[in-house]
């Protein structure tokens, strides 16, 4: 995997990828970090599949490296993220870019376009090389997504994604029999003092009261139950 000298004051993050949430076209290593589209000999791809993270992320700077095991090729070998609602299949034998085919998924093709809403544009030159490492960036305090190919950076990709309003995920997708990728580096920084106290509150909650009772501002409330996904059956650590 490649290093990223700019990632000052980012310490490691830990996620892999979601048996829960993945199209039936994808397998996962035992450590659910290699991910493996389209295995089955006895059948061709049968359309777009993704996977999703196990993190979803609502606040602070993230980053995370995939690396294409293999040369990308065919319709469609994405990297982004998206929203839990983000689609993960398509079926029926539609080949399509999975990320970005709606207002619910932001992508990247290995053929260099960015795709969302059912919209592309060109970004970068399409990458066709074997161990081909490319990063993710996603800064929640800016609202900005940007990729990197092999520690390069290729500039903001998207921007707008601090008023999404719900937990974001990292995603992958492929059309191509046999595809591999490999999730390597994950780290994340937090860089404001709103985002050290949500991470430190959010980790010392447990279930029973309202988020909405605790002593904070409402911006904060709202950000904890996107954090903590589980709505408002929450409370502190050492709370009754």
């Amino acid at each position: 995997m490649t290093s990223h000298a700019g990632l000052l004051g980012h310490t490691w993050e830990h996620w892999h990828w979601d048996v829960e949430g993945k199209s039936t076209a994808v397998q996962l290593s035992s450590c659910q970090q290699a991910v493996y589209f389209h295995t089955n000999m006895l059948m061709e791809s049968e359309g777009s599949a993704g996977v999703r993270g196990t993190k979803g992320f609502c606040y602070g700077e993230h980053y995370w490296e995939i690396e294409f095991i293999e040369p990308p090729y065919g319709t469609s070998v994405m990297v982004g993220l998206g929203t839990k609602q983000a689609l993960l299949h398509t079926g029926k034998m539609q080949f399509i870019n999975l990320l970005g085919m709606d207002g619910e998924s932001w992508g990247l093709s290995y053929k260099g376009s960015l795709w969302h809403n059912g919209k592309s544009r060109e970004y970068t030159e399409a990458f066709y090389d074997k161990s081909t490492v490319i990063g993710v960036l996603l800064d929640l305090n800016s609202g900005t997504l940007s990729f990197y190919r092999n520690g390069i950076s290729l500039g903001v990709a998207f921007s707008g994604l601090d008023k999404v309003g719900r937990p974001l995920y990292p995603l992958v997708s492929s059309t191509a029999p046999e595809t591999e990728l490999l999730l390597g580096l994950r780290t994340c920084r937090l860089t404001s003092l709103q985002d050290f106290c949500l991470h430190v509150i959010s980790k010392s909650l447990r279930p029973r009261v309202h988020i909405d009772s605790l002593p904070l501002p409402l911006s904060m409330c709202k950000q904890l139950h996107m954090t903590t996904n589980t709505g408002q059956h929450q409370t502190l650590f050492g709370q009754v």
